[in-house]
This record gives C-alpha cells, structure tokens and sequence, in this order.
C-alpha cells in the first residue's frame, strides 16, 4: 500500500535517507509483508486484487513498485514524491471490497483508503525496517529512532491519513504496534498463509541460499504469537544461525562497494552530503 517518506524532514541528512539507502534493508521487507497479512482486511485486498498470488513475476513486480516509490519519496523531488503519491491513491481507488472473517464469521467492507489499514501497513515497515538496519548494519540512537519515526509520518497529508493518525516515536510504534498484536484486529487466516506460501514459493536450485536467508530474518525476526499463528517454527538453532548470518553481513557491509552496497537513487544525496 504505502511506504515510509522522508518528505516531512527537508533536510538532506535525514535518518530516513541514511537508512532506506542500504539495500540490505531488504532483509526486513519479508517480516513486514507477514505481519501485514496478518491483518485479514490487509490480505484479503491483496488476494483480491493483486496479481501476488497469480503469478512470481506479480510478486517481484508488488516489491519493486513498493521500493520505487520508497525511494521516490525519499530522495525524490516534491514534484516526484507528489506524483508517486498520487499513483498510489489511484491504486487505491480500486482497491475495496468485502471479506468474510473467522468465526463468528461477520461479512466487512475493507478499502485501501482506510487510515486504520494505511497505518498498519506503515507501522509494519517502520518497525521492520528499524528492526532490519540495526541487526544488519549498526546501531541507531534513540534519538534517531524517533527521528526515523517522526519524519516517516510526513506520508500522512500525501495519503490522506488524517494529522497524527501514524507514530511518531519510538515509543508510540511500540505501544501501537503492542496494541495490535495483543487486541482482536490481527488474525492469521487461509487467505494470509496463502500470500505467505507464495512470499516463499520454492525458487531455482541456485536461488536457495538467497532464499534461506531472506527466511531467517522474515520468520524470526516475527512476534511470537503471528510466528505461531502461520504455523512457523523456530528453535534455538534458527536463532543462532540468525545471528551468525547478521554478523556476517555487518562485516562484509564495511568492505562492500558503494554502488552495490546503497541503492542508486541514494547515491547523489550521500556522495555530496
């Protein structure tokens, strides 16, 4: 649906733009599309009308049009960032419906305008997002957390989420995001593991390495109770790998190439900044 901006901050140096520059953020973008389809309005949307169940290149096309507008709203112009916005709206246009949820089954209207969906979807990348950069590439003080948090919410006008609706710290994320993983919002239904099955389809034989990794993160990195919920499992040796994998990645980070390290679109913004 939507992506974090930096359109609030102005500044070049922005937290934002230090962190949606590392194309190792990848690594957290599975463990927000889980928790996305853990809310049954969000994944009947997208078994409805996206084409991520249909076919692979429909899932590769969602995460690239996803990023491109991540990046266009961070490091674009405002002209850019405006037009990007105003393609996810149109998108959004057609996205409504109705879907049927658990016993006691009730019949729900659902449509990706909703400030209640937008801000679910937003709070799972933030979250995952913070998650994925301080595990794969460094720490980030408290105070950029926030900043982090406060600068994404410069979404909210674009989008026409009402003034306030989405997080603005660190602290606010938390109880937020506590709020839905303890009320009765999110529910892991058939409709979810079936986006989540086709999210780690089998690839080529020589594909499996990449996809064990993207895995670790998106699973593990998971609350318990919707690990559990899709029926993952996870063991101390899962955790450890985990870890070992990210201590990996940190160092080859630090020896990795600027042009395959950050993303394209980053690269002006750091290499004059």
């Amino acid at each position: 649906m939507t992506a974090p901006s930096a359109r609030a901050a102005g500044a070049t140096q922005s937290v934002s733009r230090t962190i949606h520059a590392e194309r190792a953020l990848l690594l957290g973008w599975g463990r927000a599309l889980l928790l996305q389809f853990a809310h049954p309005l969000v994944a009947q949307g997208i078994v409805d009308h996206s084409s991520f169940l249909r076919s692979r290149r429909g899932r590769w096309g969602r995460l690239r049009r996803t990023l491109d507008a991540m990046l266009t709203l961070t490091y674009g112009t405002p002209e850019e960032a405006a037009a990007v916005a105003h393609g996810i709206n149109t998108i959004h246009d057609r996205v409504n419906g109705h879907a049927t949820l658990p016993p006691p089954s009730k019949s729900v209207t659902y449509s990706a305008h909703d400030p209640a969906l937008l801000a679910w979807v937003h709070a799972t990348l933030l979250d995952s997002f913070l998650l994925a950069y301080e595990l794969y590439v460094a720490p980030l003080s408290a105070a950029d957390k926030d900043r982090y948090c406060a600068e994404s919410a410069g979404i909210e006008p674009m989008l026409g989420i009402p003034d306030g609706r989405l997080p603005r710290s660190t602290p606010a994320l938390a109880a937020y995001m506590g709020e839905m993983l303890t009320g009765g919002e999110l529910m892991v239904t058939d409709g979810a593991r079936r986006l989540a099955a086709e999210l780690f389809r089998p690839v080529p034989r020589i594909a499996w390495p990449l996809m064990w990794l993207v895995r670790l993160p998106s699973i593990g990195l998971l609350p318990e109770r919707i690990r559990q919920d899709y029926g993952y499992a996870w063991s101390p040796g899962r955790e450890a790998a985990l870890r070992a994998s990210a201590r990996v990645i940190r160092t080859l980070l630090r020896i990795t190439p600027r042009p395959l390290r950050y993303w394209p679109a980053s690269r002006p913004q750091r290499d004059t900044g």
